[in-house]
């Protein structure tokens, strides 16, 4: 059976490319399951009347999923656990480089931005043991970044299926040494996809394209953990008139806007290329 999920995030409200997902991921279970999760780790971004916003919009366009919803907050033990047994593993290790001293670093080498962002160059990784223990006795804050080539080295070689591309190889450089929690959020995004991805039971992960390079790192993880491996489908990311993806740092036009324009559930779905299913009241 095949389980999909649609996986926002409640800070900000839902527009067409969010809607395009769940369209998609709910098209591509077939006649398995379609779940919802909420991503709220970010507890200083996330809020109540965006999370019952985007439950309003998914039911306006038709969708229909589980109960109850997985939220993120409810479960920080799972991640914290999945942390400690990777830093057992060796997989693990504090960084106390600032964001600007990274950026700074990151430059100097020209390093190209990779997917999310540019890639870590490792300064902290070669610290010795000593060092680490003495910094953070002095009080110096620190991120935990997962130590990739490591994780890479004792896997061997990895890979992992994705719809369009077929058998992709997994390269530990595209993401490099991401960070897995900070003194402000227990858990990253990276970590905690892959802990309710395994604990929901998903076996297709769809998602825009723009994510593609974050799936080397997730697969290294779930290697890492001893969890299952989902099969993958990157879809086409929508865009404004300036090439750029929809994004809601960029104001792009929300799902509620549309509708308190008048604008139907059905007519979005055509535009969105999801014109099959009739939705009721539209």
């Amino acid at each position: 059976m095949i389980v999909t999920r649609f996986a926002p995030s409640p800070t900000g409200l839902l527009h067409l490319g969010h809607a395009y997902a769940a369209l998609f991921a709910e098209r591509e279970k077939g006649d398995g399951r379609f779940l919802v999760r909420i991503e709220d780790i970010d507890r200083s971004r996330s809020r109540a009347d965006f999370e019952r916003g985007l439950f309003d919009d998914l039911a306006w366009l038709g969708l229909a999923w589980e109960r109850p919803v997985r939220r993120q907050s409810e479960h920080l033990d799972d991640y914290r656990a999945a942390l400690a047994r990777l830093e057992a593993r060796g997989l693990v290790y504090p960084c106390f480089c600032t964001r600007k001293s990274v950026a700074a670093e990151i430059a100097a080498a020209g390093a190209a931005p990779h997917g999310a962002g540019a890639v870590y160059p490792g300064t902290c990784r070669g610290l010795s043991a000593s060092e680490r223990a003495g910094r953070i006795a002095a009080g110096q804050p620190y991120a935990l970044r997962f130590d990739s080539g490591e994780a890479l080295r004792r896997s061997g070689p990895l890979a992992f299926t994705d719809a369009g591309r077929g058998t992709v190889a997994v390269d530990a450089s595209v993401m490099g040494d991401a960070v897995l929690a900070r003194k402000d959020i227990p858990a990253s995004y990276q970590l905690a996809v892959v802990v309710d991805d395994a604990a929901q039971g998903v076996t297709l992960v769809t998602r825009g394209e723009d994510l593609l390079g974050a799936t080397h790192l997730q697969r290294l993880l779930q290697a890492s953990l001893g969890l299952p491996e989902p099969r993958y489908r990157h879809h086409r990311l929508l865009l404004n008139e300036a090439g750029a993806r929809l994004s809601k740092r960029d104001g792009a036009q929300a799902l509620a806007s549309l509708r308190a324009a008048g604008v139907t559930a059905a007519e979005v779905r055509r535009r969105l290329g999801f014109a099959e299913r009739e939705v009721p009241g539209s």
